[in-house]
């Protein structure tokens, strides 16, 4: 959307995804990459064919915990991404029985230790992390989630305002292959950034991540929203419209 054919058709802002999710909440935004969960939320139209998903270990969600799973009480989560808080609560209590108590803080593992049983790491800070190198039980959301429903899991969608215009998905899907046609200069521009080797920024962007969705996509999405309306949702579940 900044670099290809696409860059003029849309005025871009940028935000972190519980952000964009306020933004269309508000009205600042028409049209968002917004987090699973806001279709529970917000009455929003998906736009087709294209998102952020896994099918298996997704590498940038990880639970971190002193304690056994089982006995988590306290759960430390990033308040930036709303689908991770709300997977770790149906992940914890399908597989493990527990409802921890969450409580929001800065995304330092050190410091959510002092205060909690556990820590949920999402992004830029579980990519810098080395699982096998934690003196801690380590889950990654994305592999639980494929282990305990079979389905992918769709973290973020693009999606605008029931109120907009029905948006056309081919611009979306062409910025997606124009973005996948040139993953080398992506990858070779962003790792130093994130300060992670260029071969982990290779295999995340091309492994762990999906960014095409499609019927298993949707299936998993639709099961994920039920799961976290069954949980307690404050807001009634409302059907996915694609």
């Amino acid at each position: 959307m900044l670099h290809g054919d696409e860059r003029d058709l849309f005025d871009l802002s940028f935000a972190i995804p519980a952000e964009c999710a306020d933004r269309l909440a508000d009205g600042r935004a028409d049209i968002g990459i917004v987090p699973a969960v806001e279709l529970n939320r917000q009455n929003l139209r998906v736009i087709p064919g294209t998102g952020i998903a896994c099918a298996g270990p997704v590498r940038s969600i990880l639970l971190i915990s002193k304690v056994p799973f089982a006995e988590i009480r306290t759960l430390a989560t990033d308040a930036s991404s709303r689908t991770s808080v709300a997977l770790s609560r149906i992940l914890l209590a399908k597989k493990y029985g527990v409802t921890p108590r969450l409580y929001s803080q800065l995304p330092h593992l050190g410091k959510m230790l002092e205060q909690c049983d556990a820590a949920l790491i999402i992004g830029d800070a579980a990519l810098v992390l080395d699982p096998a190198d934690l003196p801690f039980h380590v889950l990654d959301l994305g592999a639980e989630w494929t282990e305990l429903t079979g389905l992918p899991m769709v973290f973020a969608v693009w999606a605008a305002r029931a109120e907009v215009r029905t948006q056309d998905p081919a611009p979306f899907q062409a910025s997606l292959r124009f973005g996948m046609a040139h993953m080398d200069d992506i990858v070779r521009q962003e790792h130093s950034k994130l300060g992670i080797s260029e071969a982990l920024a290779r295999e995340y962007l091309t492994r762990n991540i999906v960014f095409e969705l499609g019927d298993r996509e949707y299936k998993g999405l639709a099961t994920f929203l039920q799961y976290a309306t069954e949980l307690g949702s404050p807001v009634e579940m409302r059907k996915v419209t694609v």
